[in-house]
């Protein structure tokens, strides 16, 4: 008789048990949340996290905090979520340099981005745009690349940096159209823009943000998009494909992650968050105006995006030279 009723008592604690395992997963998220960007305040990454930060806490019904770390082209940030609890409380709004670029770039960087991270989705993609001097005589891509073979020691481009997505998105360009351009690196796009308006550098690709004003007061001109089609915030300006130039797609992105180890139904509870409140009215309109694009994929395929970005990048930072010890 005291067998059974030991049986009885393990059986009864044993569901307890699981049914406490249950709640506590079920209950996710039980307290406010952090997203992390490695980079400054009112950068791009930074709004599109504070905007996921909103759709979230809609979602989650828990505060959701965005917290800068910026610094070492984010991998300071980075490495702040590869640390943390793998708990679904700590997330990381990445960019493709911190997640694609960063890999090739750096010989010795402390993470792996598939390794030591799990992707939950991509948030947007940031087009990039290759743009001339306002008084550069071509009108359209294909006679900027005539231009530039006539002659090709005479022209040269700009960029935000050696390693950057603006000069890493020119040299695929430049490798695939053929193109010999000396290279200028500038700390960062206000300045490389402002010796483009200038006249200083012939050429130039970055965000929208960075040209775009610049294309609306007609300093520069934006004469094709590398994407595989045209933005909103510039219906007029074709793809490189449109242009008969080929299927050169380079294109800036920013994505939410967690740490590895975060519990499968925690990434799939914040992926169906996203997915109920993402793509709507008001994110688009914060987007386009950032030249940018809504984008929502399941974590299964941004991890297979993040693969092959980190190939794609890797080919570019070889064709650059670029490298960072």
């Amino acid at each position: 008789m005291r067998h059974i009723i030991r049986r009885h008592i393990i059986s009864a604690c044993t569901l307890g048990i699981l049914a406490f395992s249950f709640c506590a997963q079920a209950a996710y998220p039980e307290k406010p949340i952090r997203i992390v960007v490695g980079f400054p305040p009112g950068q791009a990454t930074d709004i599109i996290a504070r905007l996921a930060a909103k759709k979230l806490e809609e979602g989650l019904n828990q505060p959701v905090i965005v917290e800068n770390k910026p610094g070492a082209a984010g991998i300071i940030g980075t490495m702040d979520v590869v640390r943390a609890k793998p708990d679904g409380y700590t997330l990381l709004v990445g960019s493709s340099g911190t997640l694609s670029i960063n890999p090739s770039l750096y010989g010795d960087l402390a993470y792996d981005p598939l390794k030591d991270l799990s992707p939950i989705a991509e948030l947007s993609e940031v087009p990039l745009f290759l743009a001339v001097n306002a008084n550069v005589p071509v009108n359209n891509a294909k006679e900027f690349v005539e231009m530039v073979k006539a002659d090709p020691t005479k022209y040269n481009y700009g960029s935000a940096g050696s390693g950057v997505t603006s000069h890493l998105a020119m040299e695929l360009l430049k490798h695939d159209l053929g193109l010999e351009m000396d290279h200028i690196p500038y700390k960062g796009s206000p300045a490389a823009v402002t010796d483009l308006v200038g006249g200083r550098v012939t050429a130039m690709v970055d965000t929208g943000p960075a040209l775009i004003p610049m294309a609306q007061k007609g300093h520069i001109k934006l004469l094709a998009v590398l994407s595989d089609k045209r933005v909103p915030a510039q219906p007029d300006v074709p793809t490189l494909k449109e242009a008969g130039l080929g299927d050169v797609l380079a294109t800036a992105w920013v994505g939410l992650a967690a740490p590895k180890g975060t519990p499968d139904e925690v990434l799939q509870t914040l992926y169906q968050s996203l997915q109920n409140n993402w793509q709507s009215e008001d994110v688009d309109k914060v987007l386009n105006g950032l030249g940018s694009l809504s984008v929502l994929n399941s974590p299964e395929e941004f991890t297979r995006y993040i693969e092959s970005e980190i190939k794609k990048w890797k080919v570019a930072v070889e064709l650059s030279g670029a490298k960072v010890n």
